[in-house]
This record gives C-alpha cells, sequence and structure tokens, in this order.
C-alpha cells in the first residue's frame, strides 16, 4: 500500500484537539513529503437564531449574534494557528501544515466526509463523546464518520501515552493485511517503533453456532485442529513480518503472538494492549464496513468502544 501524504486532522478548539496534536507529534514520523490539514467545521449561528437576523425590529440583537459569530470564529482561527505551531514545535515543517476553517454546510459529518475524499491518506479524530452508549443512539459525529469513511484509513486518538508500541491484530482478510501495510507505509523505516503481530484463536464456546437443537459443544478445541489453526496464522505472520521488514522495520522489533480458547476476540485485543503497555491498537474495517455490522456490536466496534483509552487505527 502507498501511503498518500496527506493526513485530515479534525479540531474542534477543545483541550482534547490539543491533545490529538500532541499525539501526531509523538507518534506519527514528520516527513518531508507529509502535508497534514487541521480541519474544523464552522457551525456559527445555530438555525435557530435565523429568525431573529430576519426581524426588522431585532437590529441590536442581531448585532450582538453577529459579534459572537465573530468571536467564535476567532477563538477556533487562533486555537487552529496554536496547533499549528504545536507541529511546527514538533518537527513538522510549517509550509507543510494547512489550516482548514470549514462554513458549516451539509452537516459536520457529511462536510468532514466530502472533505476526505480530496485525496487524503488517514484521517485523525478524538474520541469526544464515543464513550458511552447514548452516543452511538443519538448518532455522534465519530459514529457516522466511522460509518462513512470506508474509503479512508480513521486514526481514533485515545487518552494512553503514545508510546512506539503497536498493536496490529490480524485475522488473515484482505482488510487486515490492508491494515498491515499501513502500518508499514506510515511508521516503516523510521526506527524504534516496536510491533506485536497478534491473533487470536476463539475456543468453541466463543463460537456463535447456530443450532436448532440441544448439541453439547466443548468450550476447548481438539488440539489437533488448534495445531492447524496455528499453522495457517504462523503463514499470515510470517507474510506480514516481510511487508514490515520490507518497509524498514527491525525484525528484533517485530514479535508475534497467538492467543487461544478465548471466549471473546475484542475483548482479548483490549486486554493484550493492557497487559502490554501498547498505546495504539491496528484493527481491518471488514467489521466496521457495514452499518448494521456496525449496530451488531461486531469486532471492530467493539475494540473501539472497549479500548476507549487506546488509540485505534481503522484501516
Amino acid at each position: 500500500m502507498t501511503l498518500q501524504k496527506k493526513i485530515l486532522v479534525l479540531a474542534d478548539g477543545s483541550e482534547r484537539s490539543m491533545q490529538t496534536i500532541d499525539y501526531v507529534n509523538d507518534f506519527i514520523p514528520a516527513d518531508k513529503n507529509l502535508r497534514i490539514v487541521l480541519f474544523h467545521v464552522f457551525k456559527g449561528l445555530p438555525k435557530e437564531y435565523e429568525t431573529v437576523l430576519k426581524a426588522q425590529n431585532c437590529a441590536n440583537e442581531l448585532q450582538q449574534l453577529k459579534d459572537w459569530e465573530a468571536g467564535q470564529e476567532k477563538k477556533i482561527q487562533a486555537s487552529l494557528e496554536q496547533m499549528k505551531n504545536k507541529l511546527i514545535a514538533g518537527g513538522f515543517p510549517e509550509h507543510q501544515i494547512e489550516i482548514k476553517l470549514h462554513p458549516l454546510k451539509d452537516g459536520v459529518a457529511r462536510d468532514i466526509v466530502n472533505e476526505a475524499r480530496n485525496g487524503y491518506g488517514a484521517v485523525v479524530l478524538r474520541r469526544r463523546g464515543m464513550g458511552a452508549l447514548k452516543s452511538i443512539i443519538l448518532g455522534s459525529v465519530a459514529v457516522k464518520l466511522l460509518q462513512t469513511l470506508t474509503f479512508v484509513p480513521i486514526l481514533i486518538v485515545g487518552q494512553a501515552p503514545p508510546v512506539k508500541k503497536v498493536l496490529l491484530a490480524m485475522d488473515g482478510s484482505l482488510p487486515s493485511m490492508k491494515a498491515a501495510e499501513f502500518v508499514a507505509a506510515t511508521l516503516g523505516g523510521r526506527g524504534g517503533y516496536e510491533v506485536c503481530i497478534f491473533h487470536v484463536i476463539l475456543g468453541l464456546g466463543g463460537v456463535d453456532f447456530d443450532l436448532s437443537d440441544d448439541i453439547w459443544i466443548p468450550d476447548q478445541m481438539p488440539e489437533n485442529c488448534l495445531d492447524a489453526f496455528k499453522s495457517e496464522v504462523a503463514r499470515w505472520f510470517q507474510v506480514v513480518k516481510s511487508k514490515l521488514t520490507a518497509a524498514g522495520f527491525e525484525p528484533e522489533m517485530i514479535s508475534e503472538k497467538i492467543v487461544t480458547g478465548a471466549y471473546s476476540r475484542s475483548e482479548t485485543i483490549v486486554k493484550e494492549a493492557e497487559a502490554g503497555g501498547y498505546s495504539t491498537i491496528v484493527i481491518g474495517r471488514r467489521e466496521l464496513s457495514k452499518v448494521d455490522a456496525f449496530f451488531m456490536g461486531r469486532i471492530g466496534h467493539k475494540v473501539v468502544y472497549g479500548g476507549k483509552n487506546f488509540t485505534v487505527w481503522v484501516v
């Protein structure tokens, strides 16, 4: 995979946005060919005030609203400039950083999606509003982006300190291979990055069998079947390791791990990230490609929500 040398960093003017810039500075390698676009959708005045704007006898109120709007725009612009300065201090050349203060047009999420179609290699956002079930039901911007940004990797930044340790969750599928290629293209050849290629083999108790009869299923897979699974996984791992080393990863910084007999892949991935001191989890987006699969709580969805302290790359 060839990484497009342009990333879209979403900013809302909050302290969380500043923390997102800290992650970019500390984790994404500065590259002389990498462009960063700091993007904010400026809502301006709420639609409810359109009536006031049209009223003939509300000149004073109208001016107050316009002053408020101008003040908000100035505040956001200053925040974006501060973010830009932090990136420059972090080693990114000034001419490679662009600020886009975009006036709201079709909706925050839709405007972001439309911008992301302009040749970006990744979209970076913070986890704001993603911790509670109500954010799924109400349809927060982050959730809408996960549903619709299926054509570009999404980097969802968490609160875990950005140590250079990556847990690359693999299942042998094409999306997970694309995730490995994205890691190789983004971080390869920079030095200091540690990657664990990780796979979870479910115990039979964790498999959702559709059985009409009351048939007993053992919790554990027979050893001969388990060995066959491990052999197949080892083959995937070798392919991924070759991609990483070809991209410039140091072989001694690449590890492999298979966990067997798990009840939940997503929970096992998150627990491994916690136990291993990883800051970033990388998953393929196969389970997030359909809205119905997303709301059914598939693996990728569960990792994004369950691993709320981590940065999750959905590729």
